[in-house]
């Protein structure tokens, strides 16, 4: 069983930057691709970025490329999402999320933190 557990979000205004942490517990963390997902109030889900679990490839939400960085410490359990340049538009709740997919709908995601609150004002 792996818990996620997401720390970083808040408010910033537009231009500004905040890093996001995801740690993790329980064994295996390094097998598993780790994700960014977003959702705000009437919107689908979408993903922000991913990277696998080697740290080799990642994938990025075509919103979201140049500005965002994804990143993994497997010797610490922790995968960071570094967010410059934010835009009102990325106001959402994030989630963290570690499995065995590579999906930019989530699905093959098999453990998911609660999220964390982003609000980016202009």
């Amino acid at each position: 069983q792996v818990q996620l557990g997401e720390s970083g979000g808040g408010s910033v205004q537009a231009g500004g930057s905040l890093r996001l942490s995801c740690t993790t517990s329980g064994r295996f963390f390094s097998n598993y691709a780790m994700g960014w997902f977003r959702q705000s109030p009437g919107k689908e889900r979408e993903l922000v970025a991913a990277i696998t679990w080697n740290g080799i490839s990642t994938l990025y939400g075509d919103s979201v490329k140049g500005r965002f960085t994804i990143s993994r410490d497997n010797a610490r359990n922790t995968a960071s999402l570094q967010m410059n340049s934010l835009k009102p538009e990325d106001t959402a709740v994030y989630y963290c999320a570690a499995g065995y997919g590579w999906t930019k709908d989530g699905s093959g995601y098999d453990y998911w933190g609660q999220g964390t609150q982003v609000t980016v004002s202009s």
